[in-house]
């Protein structure tokens, strides 16, 4: 006889689709059916965006829980979380976790699981900064899965988090959607008024503070100096596209700076590229910088975080400090211009991510971790209440 499978949900109440929705993807789609039946609640915001790309046995529901006294949304969570007999609760982002945990853990969830996966910058204030609010929230919460080495001290050594409690799960990525084989469609470069030889640098990410862009716009005025064709698209969309926009025609650039929008195809995008660029003040582990390295593209990306991790300055690529402009350009400049050594970096950086950033391990270590915590929380009573007692 079959085992009854193990019910996880996940909860994001995010409004823009992310690094953090890509991470969870990766795990929706590769997660054991044999094992898991997987839910997703997320805001109609998000929903909307990530249903196009979710498995079709993995049940969507969009729900909105964005302030504590929303009582009707937290609520309808809770039922959720009943009527599905949810073995496994697991939040993306903190600003998520500190809604549903608590309520999870008043559903009695068996467990309870939070992937932080940044460095929280937005920090400020006598509360906020002392994590006092997260280390209430956290007697709720079972288990953290940090994202890099920097995301686990900065929840054990900032937050004050129980070591026990954290267990370090790098990002993973398809490898075979990112190949240094592939190539761009026909005709893509010429349509964005690239000549064939333009020197093109490419930059995945939001345009939103945290990724730094206003940094790499002014970078470029000194990357044109030595580089008079030089290029650079943005593929993203955010907040911050008309003040970015502002800034390059300031600078003479309006020519030099593509904004591609948000792009479905990035390995298409990537493959215009001569140099990537990742210019971000803070991260977890930029999901952006391990898809480069899998497409066979040298980057400069800024030393921040868990960046260093996947970016290792001089071996798989050049790392350069963040908010400066100077030696941003200095590292892009290198490289465009010593192209054995972009090569070098190129195929090190394709043999790293394959060994330590698949999406096969992000997924297969989550399964354990999954699976250890559920065991470890089951009673006999408690397995019998949620139909698990031939676990």
């Amino acid at each position: 006889m079959s085992r009854p499978a193990i019910s996880v949900l996940h909860f994001t109440n995010s409004l823009v689709r992310g690094g953090a929705e890509e991470h969870l993807l990766t795990l929706m789609r590769g997660l054991d059916r044999r094992l898991f039946r997987l839910y997703l609640v997320a805001t109609p915001e998000v929903a909307g965006l990530i249903r196009p790309d979710l498995p079709a046995d993995v049940e969507l529901i969009p729900l909105g829980l964005l302030n504590p006294s929303d009582l009707k949304a937290a609520v309808r969570l809770s039922r959720i979380l009943l009527q599905r007999q949810v073995h496994i609760l697991h939040s993306h982002l903190f600003y998520s976790s500190v809604f549903a945990s608590p309520i999870g853990c008043l559903c009695r969830v068996p467990v309870i699981m939070e992937t932080p996966h940044v460095r929280e910058q937005w920090r400020s204030g006598w509360i906020k900064s002392r994590f006092v609010v997260d280390r209430a929230v956290g007697r709720c919460i079972d288990r953290y899965i940090a994202v890099s080495e920097a995301n686990c001290r900065y929840l054990v050594e900032a937050k004050r988090l129980p070591r026990h409690k954290v267990t370090v799960i790098h990002n993973g990525v398809d490898l075979r959607r990112f190949h240094p084989a592939h190539q761009a469609p026909a005709g893509l470069k010429a349509s964005l008024g690239l000549g064939a030889d333009d020197p093109t640098l490419v930059c995945v990410g939001r345009l939103e503070p945290q990724k730094g862009h206003s940094v790499l716009i002014a970078a470029m005025s000194r990357v044109r100096s030595q580089f008079r064709r030089a290029r650079l698209i943005l593929v993203g969309e955010g907040s911050l596209r008309a003040a970015l926009a502002a800034q390059a025609r300031a600078l003479g650039l309006e020519e030099s700076v593509y904004f591609a929008g948000y792009q479905a195809n990035v390995a298409d995008w990537l493959a215009l590229a001569d140099v990537t660029v990742l210019p971000s003040l803070y991260e977890g582990l930029p999901i952006a910088a391990i898809e480069s390295l899998a497409a066979g593209r040298p980057m400069v990306a800024t030393a921040v975080d868990g960046t260093p991790e996947v970016i290792v300055d001089g071996k798989t690529g050049l790392t350069a400090p963040p908010g400066d402009p100077a030696q941003l350009a200095e590292a892009i400049c290198k490289l465009l211009g010593d192209k054995e050594l972009a090569g070098n970096l190129a195929l090190a950086g394709r043999r790293w991510v394959v060994d330590h950033f698949s999406q096969e391990l992000q997924v297969s270590r989550t399964q354990e971790v999954y699976l250890q915590a559920l065991a470890e929380a089951m009673t006999a009573a408690t397995a019998r209440k949620y139909g698990l007692a031939d676990w």
